[in-house]
């Protein structure tokens, strides 16, 4: 005869097995099959930023291999990416052909300010993850008002911050000039650089902006060494940055030159404006600098430098666009193996802001990737390295922003 204990420890055990089984059963957003995880992304293949679309041809090889390799979890990624030109209404566009006719996941790595200010408001309204975009724009970091959109980069009005202390506390004689691109990134880049000055801030003499439908920024740089600064802080895509230093030299205008990161690509930047122009240009990172001798022997250099070589990017090697596109990839494949089985969009959200990453390939010593739900700043901590010869000298210690 079967007791009453019996049957109540039978009746326990149906109910945990039950339970384990809804715990571990597959819960899947759209893009999303046994078999296959659909993320989508608009880069400028063409127009005046096309030096950034090498971020989305690293992030595809990238993904292609370990696809390769038998995907995340038993699923491959697939990276649809769309040249959206850096025009903001073809970002829309194409954003809207991935949500609505590919019916991606998610919206990962689009590049540039004006682009996903453009989108931003569309994929929160459809509760869509518009994460780890390649812009360093404060607005991203609003998990209040826009809590679907996440960024990979810096924040300008931090970074801009540094260098107005660095100003401060190393010139503090200096007369100062800034060129700027005339959008968001541009107006948070100074924002963040007079924040830093404090009252140093009326020794501006000088400032310009330009528009990236620009021709040249020759007629600014004239106009700035008329100013007799002899501290030039500059902030610009690679194509404008690279014609900004080479005028200067040209000019023969000695000013100190600090370089806000998007403008100090050795590949896309010093290489095209002439290393001899480029020597002692100051600016802050975050990632190892390619080509650097003291990290030749770095496993993780080593392993990009192979992926390169392995998909014929070797050209490549100095861009600093493919470094942050191998960092990115890397990081997006951690938060997509945190996931698990739970592959909708509110669990990718979540993991991708509740990341704490000290082992990310090609972060410099004492940078860590770390974001949280109130908090959705991947970087943190900067270092502060000087162009010289054909690479980066480190100096200073890490500089820490937590909590800005």
């Amino acid at each position: 005869m079967i007791s009453r204990r019996s049957l109540l420890l039978a009746g326990m055990a149906g109910v945990m097995a039950s339970s384990m089984a809804v715990a571990s059963e597959k819960k899947y957003g759209p893009g999303v099959t046994d078999a296959e995880i659909r993320l989508g992304q608009t880069m400028p293949y063409s127009g005046p930023a096309s030096a950034y679309g090498l971020q989305g041809v690293v992030q595809q090889a990238f993904f292609k291999e370990i696809n390769d390799r038998g995907g995340v979890n038993g699923r491959k990624i697939r990276l649809i990416s769309l040249d959206d030109g850096y025009s903001p209404p073809k970002a829309v566009e194409q954003t809207r052909k991935l949500v609505e006719s590919e019916d991606v996941l998610a919206i990962y790595g689009s590049l540039g300010t004006p682009s996903n200010t453009a989108t931003q408001k569309y994929l929160n309204s459809k509760k869509i993850p518009q994460i780890l975009i390649s812009s360093g724009a404060s607005k991203w970091n609003d998990p209040s008002r826009f809590p679907w959109t996440t960024p990979f980069f810096p924040l300008y009005d931090v970074e801009g911050e540094i260098y107005g202390r660095y100003v401060v506390e190393n010139m503090p004689n200096a007369k100062i000039a800034i060129l700027s691109q005339n959008d968001d990134s541009g107006r948070d880049y100074v924002k963040g650089f007079r924040k830093g000055l404090g009252d140093k801030a009326r020794d501006i003499v000088g400032e310009a902006t330009y528009e990236v439908t620009d021709a040249t920024v020759d007629s600014q740089i004239v106009k700035l060494k008329a100013s007799g600064a002899d501290m030039f802080f500059l902030m610009a895509t690679p194509k404008f940055a690279a014609q900004a230093i080479r005028k200067k030299h040209e000019l023969d205008w000695k000013a100190t030159t600090i370089a806000s990161s998007v403008a100090a690509s050795i590949g896309s930047v010093f290489k095209p404006a002439g290393f001899d122009a480029s020597q002692g240009v100051i600016t802050a990172s975050f990632m190892k600098t390619p080509g650097d001798p003291q990290y030749n022997d770095s496993p993780d250099m080593k392993a990009y430098v192979a992926f390169l070589k392995r998909n014929n990017m070797e050209q490549h090697f100095l861009d600093a666009n493919a470094v942050l596109a191998f960092l990115s990839a890397s990081v997006m494949t951690r938060a997509i193996e945190k996931a698990g089985d739970d592959l909708t969009r509110e669990n990718l959200l979540k993991q991708v802001t509740s990341l704490k990453m000290t082992d990310a390939p090609l972060l410099l010593a004492g940078v860590v990737v770390e974001t949280r739900p109130d908090n959705y700043s991947a970087f943190n901590t900067l270092r502060l390295q000087r162009f010289k010869g054909e690479g980066y000298e480190l100096f200073g210690e890490p500089i820490s922003v937590a909590g800005k």
